[in-house]
């Protein structure tokens, strides 16, 4: 039997952006035993896909832990195509470690290179799709998600809108501040779609700030699993969020997606993307905090 490994090791948002890529490689190789190496936050997601038959957990040793490299090199042999989607220095070290298997990413002396300028400045979806291209996919069908947005969920209104108020705590100026979403939420809950507000539980304050000014909102914060999301996003109206992890899953859950951006990304990198890699409505200033509330209502639906 043909072994495939995929590398994947996150962040969030870069793991749904590779959905696409997963369903490609999992096409083209339809009767091949295929592994994803990915780290231990996205193991339940990838366990629960079907175009994994294996889930393998890199822990990302340092470079001086000789015994957790050997434990790596293991999983990373035997392999009769790998497919490097993480495309960083590191896992194109893992090319050397692999034991220079046919190969697909940017490791020097690959046997499917990505080369050129041109892939620095793609958005993701695009750049795997010209990837996996030049190893010869040329077909991406359109994930089918239903494993995902078909899970039970929480009780929730009939009709709701999703806010993401968070980011990464180390990237402040990732974050809309979390009084204009309460002022927005007021705005949402008038027209009589109720705010739900979802997020890690550390950002539980974030959803007070809104609760206390639109006693409509629901807090959802830390309540949630991440398989769960993606149902949850699938039945709201629209969501609007920063640019995070649970604004991706809204986006490749088919979500109507109303992202905001700051210098601290570049949307024509990173923005969510739809399942059929669709665009969001992207709003982007300098600094969130700059951003008013009037602007992004005008872009409600």
């Amino acid at each position: 039997m043909t072994r495939v490994l995929v590398i994947r090791l996150g962040a969030l948002g870069d793991v749904v952006m590779s959905f696409a890529a997963f369903a490609a490689i999992r096409a083209h190789h339809p009767g091949a035993e295929v592994t994803l190496l990915t780290t231990r936050p996205y193991a339940g997601l990838a366990e629960a896909a079907p175009w994994f038959d294996r889930v393998a957990i890199d822990p990302r040793p340092a470079w001086w832990d000789l015994a957790g490299l050997w434990r790596l090199r293991g999983k990373l042999r035997g392999f009769d195509m790998v497919y490097d989607l993480q495309t960083s220095g590191r896992s194109g070290w893992y090319f050397h470690l692999a034991g220079h298997p046919p190969w697909s990413g940017i490791a020097r002396g690959c046997s499917h290179p990505q080369r050129g300028a041109a892939r620095e400045a793609m958005h993701t979806f695009e750049r795997q799709r010209d990837q996996l291209a030049a190893s010869g996919i040329a077909a991406f069908p359109v994930p089918d998600l239903s494993f995902l947005t078909a899970r039970p969920v929480p009780a929730l209104p009939d009709r709701f809108a999703l806010l993401v108020p968070g980011a990464s705590a180390h990237r402040p100026g990732k974050r809309w501040p979390a009084a204009a979403y309460g002022e927005l939420a007021g705005i949402i809950a008038a027209r009589g779609i109720i705010p739900v507000v979802i997020g890690a539980a550390d950002e539980g304050a974030l959803a007070a700030t809104i609760c206390a000014a639109c006693p409509q909102a629901q807090d959802l914060t830390g309540r949630t699993a991440l398989l769960d999301v993606f149902a949850i996003a699938a039945r709201a109206a629209f969501v609007v969020g920063n640019d995070t992890g649970p604004t991706h899953i809204a986006a490749a859950a088919g979500c109507r997606t109303i992202v905001l951006f700051s210098a601290d990304s570049d949307p024509a990198m990173s923005a969510p993307r739809g399942p059929d890699g669709a665009w969001p409505t992207v709003l982007r200033v300098p600094v969130l905090a700059d951003l008013s509330v009037a602007r992004v209502a005008a872009t409600l639906p």
